[in-house]
């Protein structure tokens, strides 16, 4: 038998070039195979072409099987990663929050979302609040894939604008957090990933902002949480927090390196700390905000000027009483505070319709201690030398319109306090807006009970339904989700140089007008849920306006369109996930140079067009 020739084999190591990366929405098995072809994704993928229906199904069936929250989100994030489409697409579908309304304005009704594991089919609560907090503090144990980008202050200070070269999308927005106060749950590192990441999923689902045109970003700028320091399954570097004053070069090296690489883009801060003097450091010098102080502050605001109308007492004649004096609660203060100015009121007159209270009492100029700049603002004079610890004292004191609770102190408004306001007023204020559930300042049913069902009631966690006196009360829950979405695109579109308290004032009264009629007559205090993506358009648009009047914006073309042609103008830039294959499918079109509509049928040849389940309630 002959010897076998041998293979020409070349002894030299080939190195292929890197191949073009697909984006994950190419993957969709809802593409006909034409589609496939023109991607390049043809056999990569099952040749079976799905309708949407069949997709959900399947999704929401393996969803079903995983049994906790935190298996939820992650199998969300695998499918936001691999199937981008498909995933905005479930979520727009699943936005339907279980409503038993009725029609008593005494008490305000919102409920956005149950428990996290009480409805399966409703997936806000597993791609950020509550389940966020969860997957945010074991971050670095479920960690499966890369999602953003993170800069590391020991390697990448000085080189900054290097390191966001390695982006591979044009970027309009991004979200920032240095992991420092991720929710009630202190300092999480790099952990603290999950809030970026979730947040932009927000503003692509509510606003339209295309996901592939989000940056999520987080800084890793050390750790004062000694537990994750010693963990050796975390991802950060294994440090304490850098002083502020490091901080501080850093951020200015960032700020600079996102505006040079991506003009116009619009930067949002999340979850620092201190974030006050980023926010005074940035504000007038670039298109940035702070969703803990603005966007906070705007949603309350969104909501109070409901209740104070719902009250029957005149802006003149409200005080409010704050527990918790940080960032948060003075946000929604000044926010109020500019409200109570525009009825009337001068700026001096509407400051001293609030009374801050923090860890040692009633703020006041002569407590004895030295104040945090933030808090100064709001430090009264007019104590009589009264320093006041006892929050059921200072109600007695103040003889409050408004109770307002951002205090992370679970059951700070106690039976007797409650019952103090309904004595002092028929339809009472009160906002506990402290999170997690645990530690908000009282439950929805403690203030029905204690006020004979007339509160006034919006808060930060969700609550369950409640029966009183055989009616069945939604609580009210205010979320920011009703705002920031509509305050970045209209940023975006307005080319804003700056983000302006106008726009941020704006996108309050925007919401509060954004209420329908059937809303109106229910007494809500925010428009159902379910309308987000409605909702958002009218921020946008009250934002963009804010822009032009303040001139702060640099899109010249839409300055003169009227509120509806502008109302169209931001719709069609808004990313639809029912649509995408719709526009692929036009560019195939347009390369095969059929221009005319084709007969659509030849693209799907199981007899489906994609379409079973496009009439869902879309985002």
């Amino acid at each position: 038998m002959s010897a076998q020739p041998h293979a020409n084999i070349k002894h030299h190591v080939h190195m292929s070039p890197r191949q073009a990366q697909h984006s994950s929405g190419d993957y969709d098995s809802s593409y006909p195979k034409e589609v496939r072809k023109y991607l390049k994704t043809y056999g990569l993928t099952p040749p079976a072409v799905e309708d949407f229906e069949t997709q959900e199904k399947r999704c929401m069936a393996l969803l079903e099987k995983k049994s906790s929250s935190i298996e939820k989100f992650i199998y969300l994030t695998q499918l936001r990663a691999t199937h981008v489409h498909l995933f905005y697409r479930l979520l727009a579908s699943h936005v339907k929050p279980s409503r038993r309304h009725h029609r008593d304005v005494s008490c305000v009704s919102l409920l956005w979302f149950a428990e996290a594991d009480a409805r399966p089919q409703e997936l806000t609560p597993f791609i950020y609040t509550p389940t966020v907090g969860e997957a945010c503090q074991k971050w670095s144990e479920i960690f499966t894939q890369p999602e953003g980008m993170y800069l590391n202050y020991w390697t990448d200070k000085g080189r900054i604008s290097s390191v966001l070269q390695n982006w591979p999308h044009n970027v309009e927005i991004t979200v920032i957090t240095d992991g420092s106060r991720i929710l009630g749950l202190g300092d999480l590192g790099i952990n603290g990933m999950g809030i970026p990441v979730g947040k932009l999923a927000l503003y692509t689902a509510c606003a339209g902002i295309r996901p592939d045109a989000t940056l999520p970003l987080c800084l890793d700028l050390g750790t004062n949480n000694k537990e994750f320091r010693e963990d050796p399954l975390y991802l950060g570097t294994r440090k304490e927090k850098v002083s502020a004053d490091e901080e501080r070069e850093f951020l200015d090296e960032l700020m600079a390196a996102l505006t040079e690489k991506w003009p116009g883009i619009v930067i949002q801060y999340e979850d620092f700390k201190n974030p006050f003097p980023s926010l005074e450091r940035y504000r007038d010098t670039y298109t940035m905000f702070n969703d803990d102080i603005q966007g906070t502050g705007a949603v309350i605001l969104g909501g109070m000027v409901a209740a104070v109308k719902y009250s029957k007492i005149p802006v003149k004649d409200h005080r409010a009483i704050f527990l918790g004096s940080g960032s948060a609660g003075v946000g929604v203060a000044k926010q109020i505070v500019e409200f109570f100015i525009k009825e009337g009121l001068t700026e001096d007159e509407a400051r001293r319709k609030f009374w801050l209270v923090d860890s040692k009492g009633l703020v006041t100029n002569d407590r004895g201690d030295k104040l945090a700049e933030h808090k100064e603002y709001f430090s009264r004079d007019d104590n009589n030398g009264k320093q006041i610890q006892s929050l059921s004292r200072l109600v007695d004191f103040v003889k409050p319109t408004i109770i307002m609770g951002l205090s992370t102190i679970g059951g700070a408004f106690s039976e007797d306090i409650i019952k103090k306001m309904a004595e002092l007023n028929e339809y009472p204020i009160i906002f506990p807006l402290s999170n997690p559930s645990s530690k908000s300042e009282c439950t929805f049913e403690e203030a029905v009970n204690g006020t004979d069902g007339k509160v006034l009631f919006a808060s930060g966690s969700p609550f369950n339904d409640y029966t009183y006196n055989g009616k069945t009360l939604t609580p009210g829950q205010g979320n920011n989700m009703y705002v920031f979405p509509g305050i970045g695109l209209g940023a975006i579109l307005s080319k804003a140089v700056c983000v302006s308290q106008e726009m941020i004032y704006a996108s309050a009264i925007a919401l509060s007008e954004s209420l329908n009629e059937e809303e109106h007559a229910k007494g809500w205090l925010y428009p159902d849920i379910r309308r987000i993506r409605e909702v958002s358009v009218l921020v946008t648009r009250g934002v963009i306006r804010a822009a032009q009047k303040s001139g702060v914006d640099r899109e010249l073309a839409i300055r003169n369109l009227d509120d509806e042609e502008l109302i169209q103008y931001i719709e069609t830039r808004m990313y639809d996930p029912f649509k995408e294959r719709d526009r692929v499918l036009t560019e195939v079109m347009h390369v095969m140079g059929d221009l005319a509509t084709p007969d659509r049928s030849s693209f799907f040849p199981n007899g489906t067009n994609g379409h079973a389940s496009a009439g869902a309630s879309h985002l």
